[in-house]
C-alpha cells in the first residue's frame, strides 16, 4: 500500500524558494529542479525505507533522507502509520538540522 505524502508548509516553501532561485539563474532550471524533487518523492512514496537514516534524530522515528539527483538537496522525511511526512527540502550544506523542530509536531 502506498501511503499519502504530507508535506510540512515550511518544506513546501523551501521547495518553491529553491525552484525560483534556480529559475532565476537559468531559465528552465527551476522546472528541472522540481522534476528532480518529484522523482525523489516518488521513490520515497514507493520505497519509504530506502532513504538513509538521518543522524541526530530520535531513533524511534527513523527520520530519513533521499538525495535529489543533479542538485545539492535532499528530501527529509519519516513514515507514520498513516502517511509519510516530508519535513524539509534541505540543501546539503546550509544549516544542517535546522528542520529538527518540525519532527516534534
Amino acid at each position: 500500500m502506498i501511503k499519502p505524502l504530507l508535506t510540512e508548509p515550511e518544506a513546501s516553501a523551501e521547495l518553491e524558494d529553491s525552484a525560483w532561485w534556480y529559475e532565476s539563474q537559468q531559465p528552465g532550471l527551476g522546472v528541472k529542479f522540481l522534476a528532480a524533487v518529484d522523482a525523489s518523492t516518488e521513490r520515497i512514496s514507493r520505497f519509504p525505507r530506502s532513504g538513509a537514516l538521518f543522524p541526530q534524530t530520535p531513533p524511534a522515528l527513523e527520520v530519513r533522507r533521499v538525495s535529489v539527483k543533479r542538485f545539492p538537496y535532499h528530501v527529509v522525511y519519516f513514515e507514520t502509520a498513516e502517511a509519510i511526512r516530508i519535513l524539509a527540502i534541505a540543501h546539503h550544506r546550509r544549516k544542517p538540522g535546522y528542520w529538527l523542530a518540525r519532527v516534534e509536531r
